[in-house]
């Protein structure tokens, strides 16, 4: 007889980590598509092996530290939902396993001290900057440091972008077609300030009135995922105050901000503001979403041919069930061929912090991907997410190429500026 997760222990969260665990049918479906799996062959590396494992910790049958060291390999990309035929809500799971249980985590020093400085650098956009500006400045010390410190600074662009903060408004050039808020980021606007000003004028371009409210904050999906409840619903409870009501959309240009804004509801299951988060969630449109929705005015074309790589970023593409609309508007730019790339499913090891906490496992992922950009004969690679052009420009660069990679809105932007 199959045992029951005790859900009187579990609180708010139990209905969906219970619904997940009990939809999975462990046909395997999930395996080809789970990028730990495909590096390391181990099926509890896997979401049909991870599932068990939390379903026996949940039950009491499984010690948490045993179960831990496989769950933390899991990059969170939820291409198994995607793949998964019984549609189990694999997110549903395992970002509530992480937020219910890191409080009861014994995790050694040197990841305590890693995980802290970055959850209270990176959400901060002048203390990543500062991080960032001193991360470059050490960057010839790199082989003496720690791996996880020296994968940092890989990470890190050739020089910092330096660009005026977003306007607090912008009006709708000509006819205004509709009135959105933009959520301006914090690790992106200090690595690559540049999408968000590029959101800002194809949006305009276009006839959108775009609100940037002052008061918002990192969207929370980093403390989220690495099971930081308080800080998580700090940052969720924060931007239901901060945008208004009053507006078609909220727009993101972030893949995992999108996803993670998607998500409040879900860390704010059983709190008072779970109604308000569940309206929020619903008014949360990646750029490329609203902007097919809208429909672009006079797509310019290209100043010469181009051949493109599009990168589907998992927190679009698995977690926002978003593939089509960034293709079908790069699609209107004359002169552009689109190429698509091999295992476009597989994550590019990206993942928020995983690329710090699991280098080697990312770094194989990164490769990868490199390699099937390269075989593409791509002379530029756009993608919908900070952390994933982050990622392939660092491995890119590793592999002696120089192919640009840029946001889908700033591919747009230079075709509208004839750059």
């Amino acid at each position: 007889m199959q045992h029951k997760i005790p859900t009187h222990e579990l609180g708010p969260l139990a209905e969906p980590m219970a619904a997940a665990v009990e939809a999975c049918v462990h046909c395997g479906f999930c395996l080809p598509t789970c990028p730990s799996y495909v590096v390391t062959g181990e099926e509890m590396h896997s979401p049909r092996g991870r599932i068990l494992l939390m379903k026996e910790t949940l039950e009491g049958t499984l010690p948490l530290a045993e179960a831990t060291p496989y769950l933390d390999t899991c990059l969170g990309c939820l291409a198994c939902v995607t793949a998964c035929p019984s549609g189990v809500k694999y997110g549903e799971l395992i970002t509530p396993f992480r937020l219910e249980t890191e409080t009861q985590r014994a995790r050694p020093v040197g990841e305590r001290a890693l995980r802290r400085l970055v959850l209270e650098t990176l959400p901060y956009p002048e203390r990543f900057r500062a991080a960032a500006t001193a991360g470059r400045a050490a960057r010839p010390l790199q082989r003496l440091l720690p791996e996880r410190l020296a994968r940092m600074l890989e990470l890190l662009p050739e020089r910092l972008e330096a660009a005026p903060p977003l306007p607090a408004f912008a009006p709708a050039q000509g006819r205004r077609r509709a009135r959105v808020a933009l959520l301006a980021g914090c690790a992106q606007g200090v690595l690559s300030p540049e999408i968000g000003w590029a959101a800002l004028r194809v949006l305009t371009r276009n006839g959108v009135e775009v609100l940037v409210p002052e008061g918002q904050s990192c969207c929370g999906a980093l403390a989220a995922h690495t099971g930081v409840k308080a800080q998580a619903q700090r940052f969720a409870r924060n931007n239901l105050r901060a945008f208004p009501d009053d507006v078609d959309a909220i727009i993101t240009t972030a893949a995992g901000c999108g996803s993670g804004m998607h998500e409040y509801p879900l860390w704010l299951r059983g709190e008072p503001e779970e109604g308000a988060a569940r309206a929020f969630a619903e008014r949360v449109e990646d750029v490329s979403v609203f902007l097919h929705r809208l429909g672009l005015q006079s797509p310019p074309p290209l100043p010469e041919p181009l051949r493109a790589a599009y990168h589907d970023a998992c927190h679009l593409a698995h977690a926002q069930r978003v593939t089509a609309p960034p293709r079908a508007l790069l699609a209107q730019l004359g002169g552009l061929t689109l190429l698509e790339l091999p295992e476009s499913e597989l994550c590019c090891g990206s993942a928020g912090t995983y690329n710090l906490e699991h280098p080697e496992i990312a770094r194989q992922l990164g490769a990868r991907k490199a390699e099937h950009i390269l075989d593409a004969g791509a002379q530029l690679v756009v993608s919908g997410n900070i952390g994933c052009i982050t990622q392939l420009q660092s491995h890119l660069r590793a592999q002696g190429a120089a192919v640009p990679v840029l946001h889908t809105v700033q591919l747009l932007d230079l075709a509208y500026r004839g750059a």
